[in-house]
């Protein structure tokens, strides 16, 4: 079974950072295309940033661009998202999942990990 499991979210002030951390296990991690997304309170799901399955090539949405950094440790099978200078408009919901910005699976029923920007 595919477990992905997020933690390291938080309140934050802007300006501020945070680390995520997907622990992952129930499949090869090593060999799957990672991303993150967020949902914002009453918006719809937005694909945040990808990593490909060696942690070669990364790839950011423009609303994160030079501000947040993707990662991953393939022997801890775990992905990584740093969340430098963080914006009120950061505030979501993150999950981690499997698959790239056009076909990635959505995180139906995980509860993911909320992130919150404000003073």
């Amino acid at each position: 079974e595919v477990q992905l499991v997020e933690s390291g979210g938080g309140l934050v002030q802007p300006g501020g950072s945070l680390r995520l951390s997907c622990a992952a296990s129930g499949f090869t991690f090593k060999n799957y295309y990672m991303s993150w997304v967020r949902q914002a309170p009453g918006k719809g799901l937005e694909w945040v940033s990808g990593i490909s399955a060696g942690g070669v090539t990364t790839r950011y949405a423009d609303s994160v661009k030079d501000r947040f950094t993707i990662s991953r440790d393939n022997a801890k099978n775990t992905l990584y998202l740093q969340m430098h200078t963080l914006k009120p408009e950061d505030t979501a919901r993150y999950w981690c999942t499997m698959g790239g910005i056009s076909n990635y699976d959505t995180p139906t029923g995980r509860q993911g990990t909320q992130v919150i920007v404000s003073s």
